[in-house]
């Protein structure tokens, strides 16, 4: 029972609480006006039999329009209170305008009597009033002040266009005589006549807008002269002055919130200069942290930047106006959608860029090799792209991403400190001794240009092949940007060598059974004559002979 008794009580208050809430909203839906000539006279609450408040209203309105209408009615004075036993009839020679019962007097708070004489004197105040509006001299009035008004309109419109052309003349002689140009280098960035153009667009947008303005003003005023269109002069202000009484209040509301997001983003904004000046003496090498690399500083700040940034949105972005609503939510769902669905290849280009800058495979300027196909030297190494001008001068775009997944040889890394081989294979024959072939391989790299004295070329003998012996010639140089020259140069210091000193390069490799022709170098002396062996002819050919 001690658990039941609250349930109980709860659900008797629900129930009392029910009728309460109907009866309100009841009240709030039982009220009608009586209007004359587009004003309010009074307000009509509740039922009467079977008339609801609006029906009680609507009669009323149009019983005080018709007796306002016709001048054999009588005057305002002619609207009286006849006392009944259940109600007070406010009358008008015989019509009943409206009837004011004991209900209508609880709901007011008023005697029945003295509910029925206000509201007859509202009626009568409103007879007066729109009789006086619609008068003979009352309207010769209204037409003059029309008339008054719309030849101020008339005055401000042809001021405004005078005042607009003389702006001009005055406008054109200030900037012919007051600005030079600006130049950069050979281009001219800014003169006169674009001077005199923007201010030209500014002037003729402000008197559209001033000319706008003034008929804002001019319709409204023009309408509300009239009694039967009085009624839609607030209208018409109301279509302009409500937006702006709203934002008004609006903003004074948001000071507050304005206050913290500029607070908040001008720690930001100072947190960031910091941050950019360490970065910068890092870069500079003014600043050193261990382990932290000076082409890391920059890309770094750039990351930091992002995520603060990222931060501060995330931080001031309830205070912002209009994020609690639908459609701001709607509109950031479908940015962040969007933003996903398209940047896919982006995000991985971005992502491998960075990976590309903390894994510090080559910088700019270094002679690299990205797979098997594209080889230069790296000109920029942005977040998302890298590009590389080979040997032939052809700029080179790659993806990060795509970089990132082939191997990257950099030759440049430590050819300063160390030096890089440039190595070639040469293939001799076995009757020439190797010491002999050493050294004429070491002697052509020693006089080629840019090949190091230290270290010292070396020789490889890499492999024994049938007719012949590859030689391997391993050469230093300090650069790797133009290794192409240095090889053909070499290349060719190799046949002079050679050939100086009688010694034949089996590259290709020749056939071990020589028909006695000279070797294949040149100036070779062919010696004696050359012999031919070849096949007999058919059978009836004798046994194989050597010709002269």
């Amino acid at each position: 029972m001690k658990k039941i008794a609250p349930l109980l009580l709860l659900l008797i208050a629900m129930l009392s609480a029910a009728p309460a809430r109907a009866a309100a909203q009841e009240t709030s839906a039982s009220t009608a006006a009586v209007t004359l000539g587009g004003r309010t006279v009074l307000i009509v609450s509740g039922r009467e039999l079977s008339l609801t408040p609006q029906e009680r209203a609507q009669r009323a309105s149009e019983r005080l329009l018709a007796l306002s209408r016709d001048p054999m009615a009588g005057g305002p004075d002619a609207i009286k209170v006849s006392e009944g036993e259940d109600s007070s009839d406010v009358v008008a020679g015989g019509t009943v305008l409206i009837s004011v019962t004991d209900r209508d007097a609880r709901r007011a708070g008023l005697d029945r009597r003295e509910l029925a004489a206000r509201d007859a004197d509202l009626m009568r105040e409103a007879m007066s009033s729109y009789r006086r509006d619609h008068g003979a001299r009352s309207l010769l009035l209204d037409a003059l002040l029309a008339l008054f008004s719309t030849a101020v309109f008339i005055l401000l419109l042809k001021l405004l266009a005078s005042a607009h052309a003389a702006s001009a003349g005055r406008m054109e002689a200030w900037v012919k005589g007051n600005i030079r140009p600006l130049r950069v280098q050979q281009v001219e960035l800014l003169n006169a006549r674009h001077v005199l153009r923007a201010l030209g667009a500014f002037f003729s947008t402000v008197r559209l807008l001033l000319t706008l303005l003034l008929v804002y003003f001019y319709v409204p005023t023009l309408l509300s002269f009239f009694p039967w269109t009085r009624g839609l002069s607030p209208v018409l202000f109301g279509y302009v002055l409500h937006p702006v009484y709203a934002l008004i209040k609006a903003f004074f509301g948001y000071l507050p919130n304005l206050i913290f997001v500029a607070v908040i983003v001008t720690l930001v904004h100072y947190l960031l200069k910091l941050l950019h000046v360490v970065a910068e003496d890092v870069h500079q090498g003014r600043l050193t942290l261990g382990g932290f690399y000076p082409d890391w500083a920059k890309p770094t700040f750039q990351i930091a930047r992002l995520a603060v940034w990222a931060l501060t949105l995330v931080i001031v972005f309830p205070y912002l106006p209009g994020s609690g609503s639908p459609a701001f939510k709607g509109v950031s769902v479908f940015l962040g959608v969007l933003l996903s669905l398209g940047s896919s290849s982006a995000v991985s280009n971005a992502v491998a860029g960075v990976m590309l800058t903390y894994m510090r495979p080559f910088s700019v300027g270094d002679r690299v090799r990205i797979g098997d196909n594209i080889a230069g030297d790296v000109l920029e190494r942005t977040l998302l792209v890298t590009r590389i001008r080979t040997i032939k001068h052809v700029v080179v775009t790659m993806p990060n991403s795509l970089v990132l997944a082939n191997h990257i040889m950099n030759l440049s890394a430590h050819a300063k400190e160390e030096g890089l081989i440039l190595n070639t294979s040469v293939t001799i024959g076995y009757d020439v001794p190797w010491p002999k072939v050493h050294q004429l391989l070491i002697s052509a790299a020693e006089s080629t240009e840019r090949v190091l004295k230290e270290p010292k070329p070396f020789v490889l003998q890499r492999a024994l092949n049938d007719y012949n012996v590859q030689y391997e010639l391993n050469a230093y140089v300090g650069d790797p940007h133009g290794s192409s020259r240095v090889y053909s140069n070499l290349h060719a210091a190799i046949q002079d060598k050679f050939n100086a000193a009688g010694v034949e390069i089996m590259s290709p490799a020749y056939a071990a059974l020589r028909d006695g022709n000279a070797p294949a170098r040149p100036g070779a002396d062919p010696g004696g004559r050359a012999f031919r062996v070849q096949a007999p002819p058919g059978p009836a050919a004798g046994r194989s002979s050597s010709l002269p």
